[in-house]
């Protein structure tokens, strides 16, 4: 499989670099490195939509200058580029997501991740936060679903704080198979992964639901979230801004789900849910 690569340059960086990858997810970009320039952003040749990259509303703001070039890049040569710039992030003091070229660390929980073309190292907002409630939440013994799986890191993490069964779902079959890479990486032997969408979810139940996706599919899910939870279960969602926290929060209470906290980084939201 064939991928571009995208090459922007951002000036002022924030929060157009945020808005950006907010709106090439929606349209099928896969994967992002965050530069101090800008950004790189990776998607199947296969899924490129010109006409919806060209009529993206950031490329056509007056408050930003973003500039930008594209090649192709064979997937294979991806882990030798993601190398270069990856560097271990520490979450909380007491998680460490590293790259399986870098030393173990003497971490709490300690995660080897190698995300070829898949989201969720742990260096985007979303994830450092969803990784931060589920270090600041009880998951011993629980059941749990990581919906929008991409790397496997927050069901591989929920695994290492003692949950019980954990199912991991993403719609992307490159996010399936380097999910079911990653979880035998760490040697966990509790999670099941499955490729598809919330489709998947009838007749499911969970004590915790993790889904870490965009706005708009979230919106759509919640329903079925809310369906799948037990009494007493929470729902943590992220992928979205402060300024969408109402409109969640608001989907959320009319499924009987009641706010309960969030955590912000860079306008980004994480925020948990109780059922």
């Amino acid at each position: 499989m064939t991928y571009l690569e995208f090459q922007f340059t951002i000036y002022p960086l924030q929060p157009a670099s945020d808005i950006l990858i907010a709106e090439l997810s929606e349209i099928g970009f896969e994967s992002f490195v965050e530069q101090e320039s800008g950004l790189i952003a990776y998607i199947s040749e296969a899924n490129i939509d010109k006409n919806s990259l060209a009529n993206l509303y950031i490329l056509s703001s007056t408050e930003f200058k973003i500039d930008w070039t594209s090649k192709l890049v064979k997937q294979q040569n991806w882990n030798a580029e993601w190398e270069k710039g990856f560097k271990p992030i520490i979450v909380d003091n007491r998680c460490m997501v590293r790259g399986p070229f870098h030393q173990k660390s003497d971490s709490d929980y300690d995660i080897v991740i190698e995300p070829k073309m898949s989201f969720g190292t742990g260096h985007h907002e979303t994830t450092y936060m969803m990784l931060s409630h589920i270090l600041d939440n009880d998951f011993n013994g629980k059941t749990v679903l990581d919906m929008g799986c991409g790397t496997g890191v927050l069901a591989i993490l929920a695994e290492m704080r003692g949950a019980s069964y954990i199912e991991a779902i993403d719609i992307d079959n490159w996010c399936y198979l380097n999910s079911v890479e990653n979880i035998e990486r760490n040697g966990s032997n509790k999670i099941k992964v499955f490729e598809g969408n919330s489709s998947l979810l009838s007749r499911r139940k969970y004590d915790i639901i993790l889904a870490n996706i965009n706005r708009n599919t979230l919106l759509e899910d919640i329903p079925i979230y809310a369906s799948c939870l037990d009494r007493n279960a929470f729902l943590f969602l992220s992928g979205f801004y402060l300024s969408d926290l109402d409109m969640i929060s608001k989907k959320c209470s009319a499924h009987n789900l009641q706010f309960e906290k969030k955590l912000e980084k860079n306008n980004w939201v994480a925020a948990k849910y109780v059922f």
